[in-house]
């Protein structure tokens, strides 16, 4: 991986949730790269474990519920055992459900078969709900615990929905929207311990979610791709290594020491555009 500038983590010990996905395991080799011993958590542990592989030996998978608070207890020990306690956390678990997706942007009454907003499942609902906020809200309470006596920092995934909801996914954008405001939240709460807690808000990337969303079968853009492209003023997806500097930035105490609470938009300018 090539950094676009190199931190000194040689201290840190970093849990990354989520990181056998595409964004977040590039996370954990970024952070193994500037020296941090890093545990990769994933409910999908072989996904989490070859990222693992490719780090090395200051790298470990665990196969890791993060809506079971044992599963993450459990995660904890090992971590523990194998390189200490956390003092850097990413939240990156979460994601999107088609039980919560609408079929059309808009509701009018001619929309006979389309799954509307009063089709939408309420399992689907409170599945994306808690895969993104109850997930970043069981493990902060985990990993958070030890960082009260001793300083840390923690990072959360929001998204650009969370400035701008998108249209036919109300259950992500809310959420999403929670995770900016939990963040915040944190942020204050965790201030007199030394604790920092600020969050990435992604704009469009493609990946493993949001591929088939993004391209048709045969390789070519959909009409949803045309629409997020004309509203980025960069017109073109995010790389993961778009991200990774803001990463650095927020994992650096000696850079961004006096930085909490805040949300970052890496979005190509997205959120900027008002559409004229």
């Amino acid at each position: 991986m090539k950094l676009p500038y190199k931190i000194d983590l040689s201290d840190k010990v970093a849990v990354v949730t989520g990181a056998g996905g595409v964004l977040m395991s590039e996370f954990a080799k970024a952070l193994a790269a500037c020296g941090a011993k890093v545990a990769l958590l994933d409910i999908n542990e072989a996904a989490a474990k070859k990222v693992a592989d490719e780090i090395g030996e200051n790298a470990i998978a665990i196969a890791t519920n993060c809506l079971e608070k044992e599963s993450i207890k459990n995660a904890k020990e090992i971590v523990a055992e194998k390189f200490g306690k956390v003092n850097l956390l990413i939240n990156g678990a979460g994601g999107n459900n088609p039980r919560a997706t609408c079929d059309n942007e808009y509701m009018t009454p001619d929309l006979e078969g389309a799954k509307t907003f009063f089709d939408l499942d309420e399992s689907g609902l409170k599945f994306v709900f808690d895969l993104n906020i109850t997930s970043a809200f069981l493990v902060t309470q985990v990993f958070a615990e030890d960082m009260v006596k001793t300083s840390g920092n923690i990072i959360n995934i929001s998204s650009m929905n969370a400035f701008r909801p998108l249209t036919k996914i109300p259950a992500y954008s809310a959420a999403k929207a929670g995770i900016s405001n939990f963040t915040e939240w944190l942020a204050v709460h965790f201030a007199p311990c030394g604790i920092r807690v600020n969050a990435i808000a992604p704009g469009f990337f493609v990946t493993n979610q949001n591929r088939a969303l993004l391209y048709n079968e045969d390789g070519t853009p959909t009409a949803r791709t045309g629409k997020i492209l004309a509203g980025t003023p960069q017109k073109r997806f995010g790389e993961v290594s778009d991200l990774i500097g803001t990463l650095l930035f927020l994992a650096s105490d000696e850079a961004s020491g006096f930085v909490t609470g805040v949300i970052i938009p890496v979005d190509g300018g997205f959120n900027a555009y008002s559409g004229v």
